[in-house]
């Protein structure tokens, strides 16, 4: 057996893990989960999840083929018997076994754990105790058999007396005793040094990892706890300030015993590095902020040199359970021998008692199996500390159900959904954390829990939630992560900042928010303080050129793949809703002319250029397809071949969008080979409308409004296949108007031809039937608009005497080729406002 003594940074806890894996089994116990967990991960990466377990009250990871074990003090191998509630083997099975910080022996709480794994915890082969030096003349009294092995610190430890909080330098920790006085720096640290993070004794394991991660990383350069980060923690602190030197044990506001101001103090420093400590001056944190150390106390933390223990706290281990006053009576009875001191009552003990004194439960209390069993209950953690009372009342409504066996599933899923809810202020998710703490330990029991694996999880689960609420509102509220950043890396020169752009135009510095580009306009972030816009702006126009260079880029990158982000909108090209182009009016309709936003027009033509080509590209694989008809129309116009009065044609067909009427058309005066040409340009004759089908399609209609929006045409281009009311003077493009309605002229011509081959092979006067327009939404008068302007006529049929019956005949229609004079044929009546020629038909006519 050996004991390894000596202040932090020796390198115990590290020797010991070494020792661990060097033999067959073992394991270790742990002051706290949150090293038991840190420690478990490490030996996992040795030896394997398969081999390794982790045993705590809240949590247990137990592969079936584990040999080494990490516990806390309470879960640890026990003599001669298992591992507590747990199935696992015996302390008499392991090669190996080990107590850290066993100088918590002399802790009123839970020393008598601690003194009870000292005494009886054992290998077979190899018994580690690992403590402080203060240890050391209770070692050789209680276990003379053991080899006192003392480490010297690796660094030493230096005093540099008080400083301000604006003094302290980064890299340091801040201990308080108290959560008013831990919230108070924490927020006076967001104001001035960006924020810090925070450990106390309240927080879940997760929620401590997490802040504490929020530390290692570099995020804060400032880390604010209470006495907890003494116990185990490792941490790359240079200094700590302690914000007081008293505290309430639970009984009395008492000073810092120089072993425990050690403890603390030894974070600062580590493996070779030195430390500094002090103490915290004019932060206005509470009382006791502006104590000092003695030069007493100055020298024993320096030199390492504390009054040894003189005793350790003990309790009855194994009691009877014949009846509940004979194990009450074990539980006080005085320690076997005088270095041991006995325990203040626990609150385990005084939950026994007061439950035992109600008769409903006194009652139940029969037989030593029973009473072992109700001892387990009253043995769960006060994790909300509320005192042997409330705490008691929980435990008597779990007895009802273990009474009788285990707990209903029913009972432990509804207290675990209840307390699912991470909603809430600080105080709030601590109080959660802490309850869901007890259905943990609960849930972990198997002689407790019938569905054990499913409970825990459950517990676990709920737990790793609210502990990422506690950690999401703590860094909310005591970390300003951007003036953290800026006093980390600015110095005296804001060109030094590393800034970055992201997709969305957020400026960023370290991941930070500067503020954004809105479009290419920088704009300072709006939550930044007053004394932060100086710098902001200064780190700003110090890289906007480059930010400006780089989004460029983002933008051209963005238009070759077709980014939806990329948009049209008006007569501009938008892109994440700001606009970075404007069309203009361009020789044709099809080809507007595209010009840059000004900041981007500035930028150096070998990124300009670029950018222009690929937003034009962008436009022309927009449009390719859906304009594909009117883009081989535009082709044929300026083929030589044409000629005048064909180019004529299919320029008025590309400024009426694919279509023309025909007695505007000059058709009569094209040859037959340009009217093969038409056929072979798929531009259909019909009997009111020459128009081109591929072009009335929504797509090709909604991309032919945009190109007539930018020329200032200033038509709206229906894409729907119902007929459109006609609401104002001008009849929408690509429909024909009917009367009070209008129908696309494809779906118009469809309804000619229709009547077309009614009248042929049929009687001088034929019937109609109305069908087919009444399926396209056109009424009666509609559809006979349509019929009288491609030269159908009706004769009304003649009225039923009074003295006849039946339904009536129904309208006859005959048809009369439309006359147009020579004058009409040779050129269109009336040109378009818009059409390319409309100038010169003004003039002639």
């Amino acid at each position: 057996m050996k004991a390894v003594l000596g202040p932090t940074n020796t390198g115990k806890t590290h020797l010991a893990i070494e020792r661990l894996c060097a033999h067959s089994s073992g394991a270790i116990g742990f002051p706290l989960r949150l090293l038991a967990r840190e420690v478990y991960d490490r030996v996992v990466a040795i030896k394997g999840a398969a081999q390794v377990a982790l045993i705590t009250g809240e949590e247990r990871i137990e592969p079936k083929d584990a040999r080494w074990l990490l516990c806390t003090a309470e879960a640890m191998p026990l003599r001669g018997g298992l591992l507590a509630g747990s199935a696992n083997k015996s302390a008499a099975d392991l090669a190996f076994v080990a107590l850290d910080e066993a100088q918590i022996g002399a802790d009123p709480e839970r020393g008598h754990v601690f003194t009870d794994r000292l005494l009886h915890a054992r290998g077979r082969e190899e018994t580690m105790l690992l403590g402080s030096a203060i240890l050391e003349p209770l070692v050789r009294k209680l276990v003379p058999e053991a080899e006192i092995v003392s480490r010297p610190r690796f660094s030493t430890l230096s005093h540099v007396g008080a400083k301000k909080l604006s003094r302290i330098p980064p890299r340091s920790a801040i201990v308080a005793f108290s959560a008013e006085q831990v919230y108070a720096i924490a927020e006076m640290l967001r104001r001035f040094r960006g924020g810090a993070a925070v450990v106390m004794g309240a927080l879940s394991p997760q929620t401590r990892n997490a802040q504490v991660a929020l530390y290692q990383s570099g995020e804060v350069d400032y880390l604010v706890a209470t006495d907890a980060i003494g116990m185990g923690l490792n941490l790359d602190i240079h200094h700590i300030a302690f914000a007081g030197l008293s505290k309430f044990d639970g009984h009395r506001q008492r000073r810092l015993t120089p072993a425990e101001m050690a403890q603390i103090a030894g974070r600062a420093g580590r493996h070779q590095r030195d430390g500094t400590f002090g103490t915290l001056a004019g932060s206005g944190a509470g009382a006791g902020s502006n104590a000092e150390f003695t030069p007493e106390e100055i020298y024993a933390i320096e030199e390492h040199r504390f009054p040894p223990l003189t005793r350790l706290f003990w309790r009855e281990s194994d009691p009877r359970f014949e009846t509940v006053a004979t194990l009450v009576a074990d539980l006080e009875s005085p320690p076997p021998r005088p270095e041991l001191a006995p325990a203040p009552e626990a609150i385990d003990l005084a939950v026994l008692k007061r439950l035992s004194e109600d008769p409903e439960i006194a009652a139940t209390l029969r037989g030593s199996r029973t009473i072992s069993r109700f001892w387990s209950a009253c043995q769960l953690p006060d994790f909300r500390a509320q005192g042997a009372e409330t705490h008691g009342r929980f435990i008597a409504r779990l007895w009802q159900d273990l009474r009788h066996g285990t707990l209903g599933a029913d009972y432990i899923a509804g207290a675990i959904a209840q307390l699912d809810n991470p909603a809430g202020d600080i105080d709030a998710l601590q109080g959660r954390i802490a309850a869901i703490r007890s259905w943990a330990y609960i849930a972990q029991r198997p002689d407790w829990v019938l569905a054990r694996e499913e409970m825990s999880a459950r517990a676990r689960a709920v737990e790793a939630r609210l502990s990422d609420a506690l950690h999401a509102r703590l860094t909310e509220r005591f970390v300003n992560r951007r003036t953290s950043v800026l006093m980390r890396k600015t110095g005296a020169d804001a060109a030094l900042l590393p800034v970055a752009i992201d997709a969305a135009g957020a400026v960023t510095v370290d991941g930070e928010p500067l503020g954004h580009l809105a479009g290419f306009r920088f704009e300072v972030d709006a939550s930044a303080r007053a004394s932060d816009r100086k710098l902001l702006l200064a780190a700003a126009d110090r890289h906007l050129p480059a930010l400006i260079a780089a989004r460029a880029d983002m933008l051209g990158a963005a238009a070759a793949a077709d980014d939806p982000a990329l948009t049209w909108r008006d007569n501009e090209i938008v892109w994440q809703g700001h606009p970075v182009a404007r069309l203009e009016p361009g020789k044709t309709l099809l080809a507007p002319r595209m010009r840059l936003e000004a900041a981007l027009a500035r930028l150096d033509p070998p990124r300009r250029e670029p950018l222009h080509k690929a937003l034009q590209d962008w436009i022309e694989r927009g449009r390719r397809r859906p304009l594909a008809p009117l883009l081989r129309l535009d082709e044929a116009s300026r083929e030589p071949a044409s000629g005048p009065e064909l180019r004529a044609l299919l320029l008025h067909l590309i400024d009426g969008g694919g279509v023309i009427g025909r007695a505007d058309s000059g058709l009569d005066r094209l040859d037959p080979a340009q009217r093969e040409r038409l056929r072979r340009l798929d531009v259909r004759i019909g009997a009111l409308d020459l128009f081109v089908p591929g072009a009335l399609r929504p797509a090709a209609m909604a991309w032919w409004s945009r190109l007539a929006h930018v020329r200032g045409l200033g038509h709206e281009r229906a894409v729907t296949q119902m007929p459109a009311t006609l609401d104002g003077p001008l009849a929408a493009v690509g429909y024909r108007r009917c009367g009070a309605q209008a129908l696309r002229v494809d779906l118009a011509e469809r309804l000619l031809q229709a009547a077309h081959r009614a009248r042929v092979g049929g009687e001088r006067r034929f019937v109609l039937e109305p069908a087919s327009a009444r399926s396209m939404g056109l009424t009666g008068a509609s559809y006979a608009a349509l019929l009288r302007a491609a030269g159908f006529r009706v004769t009304m049929p003649r009225r039923l005497a009074e003295t006849e019956q039946g339904p009536p005949a129904p309208p006859l229609w005959h048809w009369q080729r439309p006359r147009v004079a020579p004058t009409q044929a040779a050129m269109p009546r009336t040109a378009p406002r818009h059409a390319a020629f409309a100038a010169l038909a003004e003039l002639v006519g």
